[in-house]
């Protein structure tokens, strides 16, 4: 994956442990007054924890501006490029590094580091933190993390040497889990690029392709939601059958992290509900929509739906599943404009989805599209599987590293 430094040696929990504030200076920052227009739409980076993204790494720039007047008449302190900052309001331990020197608001304890402590490798102790950095925040209605909380944060502080080491393999495994990510998302386009070209957009049916109702083209088969529904003491960490929940159906497909199962006296006492090779589920409470499709390369030959999903099982002679699953993705965001009932608990019922339309061209085009779409599904798997080493060997090293 990245060349090993052989020289490299990690002492780990022998190494010496400092206080931030032995290594940083902790500031903050301010708002000048919004209600004075002179202060704003200057030429001044000012930064804000929205601004903060979940994979920020260098910011260059802000997305407000202030004047030169706001940074004198409200006693505003820049801090300097290299300066680590980190959301110290909710959101809690959101962190970047600063590309330039710049402002922000309160909501931020930022670190000036020393010359003792190399900022990417605070930077990468501090993302590993953010659990640690929300359980130490204060306060009733909003919670924060004060100055003081950030200066008494311990660090493990090996060499300059070892620290650039360490932030040279982190951001190494980022960009690759970053690039893998990047790819996923291609692919998904090329499968959704090749739908359009070959029948338009599913929603405006642009090529006037016929239509039937949904219920007219899949068989819908709900789950036994009657008197012999599992409770919770009847889950087992692995038995007979796998009993899905909502995070095993994913808007990419099936997702199994996190399972539970029945057992198979359980299993034979529940009615309906029970997969067959080549079903689609469908999510139809809460988040409505997400569809996965229990081919033979799932590897539970006994699964069950939930009372949150349903099967379509499709008419053969009509519909290509994958076709059916692309099409769908590409309607749900009209369906659930459209359809979708219940503000608290969306849903979609069963009695609703004669009200989906699904364009239905010929089984040759549609086993052509479902062809192209399979052959794209082995190069997803193949990056997925990129994507998922190098997320565990990251998970690793940070453990390794911080702990």
């Amino acid at each position: 994956m990245f060349i090993e430094n052989k020289k490299f040696r990690f002492v780990g929990m022998n190494m010496e442990k400092v206080r931030l504030k032995d290594i940083c200076e902790v500031v903050s920052g301010t708002t000048p007054k919004t209600s004075i227009e002179e202060y704003w739409d200057g030429d001044i980076d000012w930064i804000t924890p929205a601004e903060l993204k979940e994979d920020s790494y260098i910011i260059e720039e802000s997305v407000r501006k202030i004047t030169e007047l706001a940074v004198n008449k409200s006693a505003l302190k820049a801090f300097p490029k290299g300066t680590v900052i980190l959301s110290s309001r909710a959101p809690i331990g959101k962190v970047a590094i600063a590309g330039k020197e710049m402002y922000c608001n309160q909501g931020f304890k930022n670190l000036i580091c020393s010359d003792r402590v190399s900022s990417f490798y605070l930077y990468w102790f501090l993302k590993g933190k953010t659990v640690l950095l929300n359980s130490l925040g204060r306060g009733a209605t909003f919670k924060e993390i004060s100055k003081g909380i950030v200066e008494n944060i311990e660090i493990p502080l090996p060499s300059l040497e070892v620290q650039d080491e360490i932030s040279y393999r982190l951001k190494k495994c980022t960009d690759i889990i970053r690039l893998r990510k990047e790819q996923l998302v291609q692919l998904d386009n090329l499968i959704k690029s090749r739908f359009v070209e070959m029948f338009g957009d599913p929603v405006s049916n642009t090529k006037r392709i016929k239509t039937f109702p949904m219920t007219e083209v899949c068989e819908i088969v709900d789950g036994d939601r009657g008197k012999n529904y599992p409770n919770q003491n009847e889950f087992f960490d692995d038995e007979f059958c796998l009993f899905l929940n909502a995070k095993n159906v994913t808007s990419a497909g099936f997702l199994f992290s996190d399972t539970m199962f029945i057992t198979k006296e359980k299993d034979e006492l529940l009615r309906k509900g029970k997969l067959q090779r080549g079903d689609v589920v469908l999510t139809t409470r809460g988040t409505i929509g997400n569809l996965a499709f229990y081919t033979d390369e799932v590897p539970f030959d006994n699964m069950r739906i939930n009372s949150g999903m349903v099967i379509l099982r499709m008419k053969k002679t009509l519909v290509e599943e994958r076709f059916f699953i692309q099409q769908f993705r590409m309607q749900i965001d009209d369906i659930k404009n459209k359809i979708a009932s219940g503000s608290a608990q969306p849903q979609l019922p069963i009695s609703t989805m004669n009200k989906i339309d699904i364009l239905i061209p010929t089984m040759e085009a549609q086993n052509q599209y479902a062809t192209f779409v399979q052959q794209v599904d082995k190069l997803k798997f193949d990056v997925q599987k990129s994507l998922d080493e190098t997320q565990m060997l990251f998970d690793s090293l940070m453990q390794k590293y911080f702990g």
